[in-house]
């Protein structure tokens, strides 16, 4: 239940539709529901995402872990999640023609919207995913919203699917969250061409192959007269730049020689 809204009625949901949710592309898209609009029961999350440039509302962590695989992969487009079935009448419909009671406010009886937790625009066309552990999938009613969904992007000519933990990297989660950590850093005025030459002479040391990734940035900084911390911060935006290449699907070693540059 959203925390703001002790019923949710027509009013309410005119008000969202006003407000823009659940609308936009890219940078200018308004999530149906944000991090704030509920009382956490879990983990919640906001990231910056690259490939929009704005910020996300994660609801939990395997939405998150599938987030940062969708930002990272060069086929994806746009990510728009907690997107609407926003056709109430559509999605009403779905559920009569599946015997399936609708679910509706208990004191105004007004149908709730519905959300998919990721609609994604890819080279290959639009895609919507939502996140169930497979524990979940189990519940009765569970599956019958799951039925709502399926018919309701059927309908609409969208392709869906649902995304468990089966099918998530976490370890990959790991490492590119720990790569965007780089995104905004700070690096202390230092002047943009020295940065960049830092950049390069870290470029031609690793593909030397004969420093790991701590010693070259232990060089670089004191070449330079960096402070402590940014060099690893450039090796990142290295990384985020794909001037570097890691397997992200193991475990970063920084002390691991001849990265791929």
């Amino acid at each position: 239940m959203l925390k703001h809204h002790r019923v949710w009625n027509a009013s309410v949901y005119e008000k969202y539709m006003r407000e823009g949710c659940g609308y936009g592309n890219g940078s200018d898209y308004t999530p149906w529901i944000r991090v704030q609009d509920f009382a956490s029961r879990g983990v919640v999350s906001r990231v910056k995402g690259v490939t929009t440039g704005r910020v996300h509302h994660l609801m939990s962590k395997n939405e998150l872990a599938y987030f940062y695989a969708l930002d990272w992969s060069d086929n994806v487009i746009d990510i728009r999640e907690q997107y609407p079935l926003s056709d109430l009448e559509c999605a009403v419909k779905m559920a009569a023609q599946s015997g399936i009671k609708y679910p509706t406010d208990k004191a105004s009886g007004y149908p709730y919207v519905l959300t998919c937790d990721f609609m994604i625009t890819t080279v290959d066309g639009v895609k919507a995913r939502t996140i169930k552990m497979t524990s979940e999938l189990s519940n009765a009613r569970t599956l019958e919203k799951l039925e709502i969904e399926r018919r309701y992007w059927l309908e609409q000519g969208v392709d869906w699917k649902i995304i468990t933990e089966r099918e998530i990297s976490y370890q990959k989660a790991k490492n590119i969250e720990w790569l965007y950590m780089a995104q905004d850093f700070d690096l202390y005025d230092s002047a943009e061409d020295e940065l960049i030459q830092a950049q390069n002479m870290m470029l031609k040391l690793l593909r030397g192959q004969k420093y790991s990734v701590l010693e070259t940035v232990k060089i670089v900084e004191s070449e330079f007269l960096l402070y402590a911390g940014i060099g690893l911060q450039l090796f990142k935006q290295l990384v985020l730049s794909r001037r570097i290449a890691f397997n992200l699907n193991e475990p970063l070693n920084l002390n691991t020689k001849g990265v791929a540059a």
